[in-house]
C-alpha cells in the first residue's frame, strides 16, 4: 500500500513535531533547529539522488514535473507551471494543504523546519548543476512559494 507524501508529513509530524520541541526546550531553538536540519539533511538529499537516478532524464521541465505531481498527490499542493524546459522549472504554489496542516497544529514555524526546509536538501541530491531557489514561503505567511529549478548557467 502506498502512503502519498502528504499522508507520510502528517504521520512524522505526530512523532518529529514532540520531538523537536523537547530539543528546543533542552538546547535553545537555533541550537535544535540546526541539529535537525543537519540530521534530515543528509536523508533528504539521499532521496533527490535515488529519485533523480530513477527518472533517468536529463529534461530537468520533465523530472521536476514528476516531482511535483508526486508532493502534491491527494489534492496536497495547487500550482501553476510557470516555465518549463529541458533546463528550468519554475511553479508558483498556490495552495498548501502542509502549510494548512501545520497551522491547524499551531506549527508552522516547525511545519518550515520539517517540511520547507527539506526541498533544499532534496534538490542537492539532483543532479549537481541543478540549483533550487525560493524567496517565500505559504508556510512563512506568504501568498504563494515560487520554486525555480535551473540549471546552472542559466538566468534567473
Amino acid at each position: 500500500m502506498a502512503v502519498s507524501v502528504i499522508q507520510q508529513a502528517k504521520i512524522q509530524a505526530e512523532l518529529l513535531v514532540p520531538l523537536v520541541k523537547a530539543l528546543q526546550a533542552e538546547l535553545g531553538k537555533e541550537r535544535a533547529n540546526a541539529l535537525v536540519r543537519k540530521a534530515l539533511g543528509d536523508t533528504y538529499r539521499r532521496y533527490g539522488e535515488a529519485f533523480w537516478r530513477a527518472k533517468n532524464d536529463k529534461n530537468l521541465g520533465n523530472v521536476m514535473a514528476s516531482a511535483f505531481a508526486t508532493y502534491a498527490g491527494e489534492d496536497a499542493l495547487d500550482y501553476r507551471v510557470v516555465e518549463r524546459s529541458e533546463d528550468t522549472y519554475a511553479i508558483d504554489v498556490t495552495g498548501c494543504r502542509y502549510a494548512e496542516f501545520y497551522k491547524a497544529l499551531g506549527e508552522p514555524e516547525l511545519g518550515f523546519l520539517l517540511v520547507c526546509s527539506a526541498d533544499f536538501d532534496t534538490a542537492k541530491g539532483f543532479d549537481p548543476d541543478v540549483r533550487l531557489t525560493r524567496t517565500q514561503t505559504i508556510m512563512q505567511g506568504a501568498s504563494h512559494c515560487d520554486f525555480r529549478y535551473r540549471r546552472s548557467g542559466e538566468e534567473d
